[in-house]
């Protein structure tokens, strides 16, 4: 018997396609928390949190690091509409770990005119980038 699959993924940012494919399952860092959506889910939309999607297909994985947006399951399809994403393997480590120094050096300076909020943002993206491409 076949494995059963989802019809289709589709994770989509205002720049690019990021992964387009029929898979087993997805697993997003939804606003409510983590969701795991399998071939049949009942209809959902949800916002997503900056975190880490997993996708399998074939017994393979593929982690995508997600800053934030929409996930829409329905029919057997999934569509996230993702503010950034980016799949581990195509993650700039140098690229990531600046950022992520620039974010921690704002926050540290604690100065007046830096804004705190966008900072912090801007390490918790640099910091999912960063586990995105770490094994587990």
């Amino acid at each position: 018997m076949a494995e059963e699959k989802l019809e289709r993924l589709d994770i989509v940012t205002p720049e690019k396609k990021v992964y387009s494919d029929d898979v087993r399952y997805v697993i997003a860092p939804g606003g409510d928390g983590e969701l795991g959506i399998l071939p049949e889910h009942a209809p959902i939309m949800t916002t997503l949190n900056i975190g880490i999607m997993r996708v399998q297909k074939d017994g393979q994985y593929t982690k995508v690091a997600v800053s934030g947006g929409f996930l829409e399951a329905r029919n057997s399809k999934v569509v996230v509409l993702a503010d950034a994403a980016e799949r581990a393997d195509d993650i700039d480590m140098e690229r990531a770990e600046a950022a992520r120094g620039r974010a921690e050096q704002r926050l540290a300076a604690k100065d007046p005119d830096v804004d705190l909020v966008r900072a912090e943002l801007a390490l918790q993206k640099a910091l999912n980038r960063i586990r995105t491409t770490q094994q587990h």
